[in-house]
């Protein structure tokens, strides 16, 4: 392979109880950014316990590359299932997660995913749903349905955007039922999940597609041309003196992350980051950290940037709040993109900051693929925000 690389050890695997096992397949996947990024993704791993099956779930706010058993959620998979019959009568898609706690295995305290469903209901022993950025680049373009069959034949499915939860996860379970053949799904404007019997099996399986979805995009990618070609010839400048003076126009968000690579600098530069930039960030995993779009702004006119970036973000709030909607969020920009010199990532602390870097490179490689394949396009404006200020993603955050 040549995109991921497989790190299971065969040796180190035999000596490990089937939990640790979970355990160990997560830290491997959560390893490699290519696969899934801090805090994304979530696994499991379906288990005899005592007599009975037991859901053990990557719980909510954990991350898979430092988990430790203690970072999973273990449920009753028989209870689990019986809560099908709830949500039939009631159809109140964010009121279930109280009941997966209802569905605790032993002294399983953390709390479960809102993924916990998708997991439950796939018909099979071991799922892995990952962020990577090359699936995620299928399942942002216009053509992701039929990319996704081009690609991966009919082992893997295709679902339309669908935030996660409950009724999610019945799709899934719908979709192994009439096709038991299906090894995976993409999800659309989301990412990857895949299932097998075997652990070693899935975890391969996670690699698999991923190498073959880079592979394809890599075979289609015509370099600077991807975004147009450049615009912008990167400039000297003093990094210093610039984030000193974003930190007194943006005293809410102190801490700074300057990425000025090469990989950077092709999308800043080129003809088609302002276009790219205001359609804003596909994933929802990305954008809770990012915002749904960056300020884009040349140096010169960065002052009057900031000020608009703010007015935008409070009438974009306006335009779809709820009556339930939590408060509006800093309005300052969490990322800022300035040709010539590169992004900056800006946060309350440094790793608010580095997280936000981590995750807005994420995305540019998201668009850089789709682009390569097709055309890229980000979710509708009322979506992004249901996601953004959902209460439940944003009790994850804390977590």
């Amino acid at each position: 392979m040549r995109h991921v690389t497989n790190l299971w050890d065969e040796a180190v695997a035999d000596r490990l109880s089937p939990r640790e096992r979970l355990v160990y397949r997560s830290n491997l996947l959560g390893s490699d950014r290519r696969i899934t990024n801090t805090g994304g993704g979530n696994t499991s791993a379906k288990l005899s316990e005592q007599g009975v099956e037991v859901l053990w779930v990557k719980g909510s706010g954990g991350d898979l590359r430092t988990i430790t058993l203690d970072g999973f959620a273990s449920l009753y998979q028989e209870k689990l299932l019986a809560l099908q019959q709830i949500y039939a009568e009631t159809d109140a898609e964010d009121s279930m997660v109280e009941h997966y706690c209802r569905c605790a295995f032993g002294s399983s305290l953390r709390p479960p995913s809102i993924d916990t469903p998708l997991h439950s209901f796939v018909p099979a022993k071991h799922v892995d749903h990952t962020h990577p950025n090359s699936v995620i680049a299928i399942a942002a373009s216009r053509r992701s349905k039929e990319l996704t069959a081009e690609i991966f034949g009919d082992e893997v499915g295709w679902i339309p955007w669908k935030r996660p939860g409950f009724e999610l996860g019945l799709q899934l379970e719908r979709m192994c039922r009439a096709n038991p053949k299906l090894k995976g799904v993409v999800l659309a404007q989301h990412g990857l999940i895949n299932w097998a019997d075997g652990d070693k099996a899935c975890y391969e399986l996670t690699l698999r597609l991923i190498e073959k979805a880079a592979g394809f995009i890599e075979s289609k990618d015509r370099g600077a041309a991807t975004f147009g070609g450049p615009k912008y010839v990167t400039a000297p400048e003093s990094a210093r003196d610039l984030l000193a003076w974003l930190r007194e126009q943006m005293p809410s968000r102190p801490a700074m992350t300057l990425q000025c690579d090469d990989h950077i600098l092709r999308f800043v530069n080129s003809r088609d980051a302002g276009r790219l930039a205001a359609l804003g960030t596909s994933c929802p995993d990305h954008f809770l950290r990012t915002k749904i779009r960056p300020l884009y702004s040349e140096r010169q006119t960065l002052a009057a940037g900031i000020e608009q970036y703010r007015r935008d973000y409070a009438a974009y709030y306006e335009a779809c709040k709820h009556s339930d909607s939590p408060p509006i969020r800093d309005p300052n920009p969490a990322v800022i993109l300035i040709p010539g010199i590169g992004m900056i990532a800006a946060g309350k602390d440094e790793n608010e900051s580095r997280l936000c870097a981590e995750f807005y490179t994420c995305a540019v490689e998201v668009m850089r693929g789709a682009e390569a394949l097709d055309e890229y396009i980000a979710l509708p404006q009322q979506e992004a925000f249901d996601i953004e200020y959902w209460r439940l993603e944003q009790a994850k955050l804390v977590r």
